[in-house]
């Protein structure tokens, strides 16, 4: 299924487009919101606990969201012209999918009532064997996005390298702990990992009023395609390390999640999904939002944008302690280098934008 419509645009926008970005205190969602700031949005930030969210961000705008709430969604978007879903529930347990669904659906409706004109979701890309749990979870909810809303964009990512991702800290803990790896089967398959730093920027971007969709999917790949054993050889060797890797033709991805939860920082749950998902190619298969809507963007190669990510940790702890004073308000880690590089390209805040063909 390929995207139709007409070509992107720019147009001329209102002055300060309010957008709601709800997972605000994530790891994607807290570095997309400074980005958006910096583009002149006026950036909603929705949280369950937005008291202790103020007190870590205590510049940025919050207000109470919860998706089994009903009754905090429509305040949340009340006169927002643009969103960004970053919600996934695969920490809430059994039966994970059907709340995700339901979930989804309440967010559309209400979005479809405030008049939200744009709607931004981060979901993951479709495998070439039948989907995991979790990956056909997310597909279902950009259908729900994609069916209810008329501009309704899913940007389907693969692994997400950078401080605060689940499957990139398991690569990243399995690289750095291990003195030898045994290698099951779901290694040798594919993915096109993408950093934080081009996720911002395709966000960042699918959120414009500059860029004019019907609703559509895309995928939002890497530069490049790697198995995910190339993926554990090359953060080794950024590490420093070179463990001993064996092949075998035997583990299971429920065998696997147990040893992967005992070395590294991932629970035992969620390395159970996140496994499973690896258990055919992740290849992008379809209509590429770079070559749609961000032709010329440099994308961050795999070496790269693994020291970005373990320099980004570092950068979180030293962090810790200081937040009372603003520090997690202040522009960096993957949104500030998003930033500095869009005004060094001369990127035009969507205020300033004028009409063009």
């Amino acid at each position: 299924m390929r995207p139709g419509g007409p070509k992107p645009l720019a147009v001329k926008p209102r002055s300060a487009r309010r957008v709601f970005v709800s997972g605000a205190t994530g790891f994607v969602g807290q570095m997309l919101v400074p980005v958006l700031e910096a583009q002149g949005a006026e950036v909603i930030c929705g949280s369950r606990d937005p008291v202790a969210a103020r007190e870590r961000w205590p510049r940025r705008r919050w207000v109470r969201f919860e998706l089994e709430a009903s009754e905090t969604i429509a305040p949340a978007l009340e006169g927002c012209e643009a969103a960004a879903y970053l919600v996934h529930e695969m920490r809430s347990g059994e039966g994970y999918p059907a709340r995700e669904a339901s979930s989804a659906e309440r967010f559309a409706r209400a979005a479809r009532t405030a008049g939200v004109e744009r709607l931004v979701y981060l979901g993951g890309v479709a495998p070439s064997g039948r989907p995991s749990r979790h990956l056909q979870s997310r597909l279902r909810t950009g259908e729900i996005f994609r069916a209810a809303l008329p501009s309704a964009l899913e940007l389907r990512a693969g692994m997400i390298l950078g401080a605060g991702s689940a499957s990139w800290q398991m690569v990243r803990d399995l690289s750095e702990r291990l003195p030898a790896m045994l290698l099951p089967r779901w290694t040798r398959f594919r993915s096109s990992p993408v950093s934080l730093d081009d996720v911002l920027v395709a966000l960042s971007r699918a959120l414009s009023p500059a860029l004019v969709s019907p609703s559509a999917w895309f995928d939002l790949p890497g530069p490049e395609t790697l198995t995910h054993e190339q993926m554990l050889l090359r953060a080794s060797a950024v590490l420093g390390r070179r463990p001993a890797m064996f092949r075998i033709p035997l583990l299971s991805p429920r065998l696997s999640s147990h040893w992967i939860a005992l070395v590294t920082r991932v629970d035992r749950a969620m390395a159970r999904e996140l496994v499973a998902g690896l258990e055919s190619d992740l290849d992008p298969a379809g209509p590429s939002f770079w070559a749609q809507h961000c032709e010329g963007h440099p994308l961050i190669e795999f070496d790269a944008a693994v020291r970005l990510a373990l320099l980004d940790e570092e950068g979180e702890r030293q962090a810790v302690g200081l937040r009372r004073d603003g520090v997690a308000d202040t522009l960096r880690g993957a949104a500030g280098r998003v930033v500095a590089r869009q005004a060094a390209s001369g990127h035009r805040r969507d205020s300033d934008a004028e009409v063009s063909s």
